[in-house]
């Protein structure tokens, strides 16, 4: 996957994580980029260690799946950290 499928893929991962995280994200599109992206390595490692399955370079609905799933954890940990008040970052 190249450089704009990597951020097309992050973007998305980062969009249907906002969208199923509950409360309110006050996020641009380069932190929802960024969200996805780095969701995609955190649900990439996690499969890995789970299910022995990762995020490969390829278009496919499990990784995608891993990576929404890293997206969310991500959310949610940047939730806690800002206390629950929905800082922009």
């Amino acid at each position: 996957m190249g450089l704009l499928g990597l951020i097309v893929f992050g973007f998305l991962a980062g969009l249907v994580a906002r969208f199923v995280t509950p409360g309110r994200q006050r996020y641009g599109c380069l932190v929802t980029i960024c969200v996805g992206i780095v969701g995609a390595f955190i649900g990439g490692a996690i499969g890995k260690v789970v299910l022995g399955h990762g995020v490969t370079a390829r278009w496919d609905l499990v990784p995608f799946l891993f990576a929404v799933a890293g997206s969310v954890l991500l959310l949610l940990a940047l939730e806690a950290l800002s206390g629950g008040r929905g800082r922009r970052f």
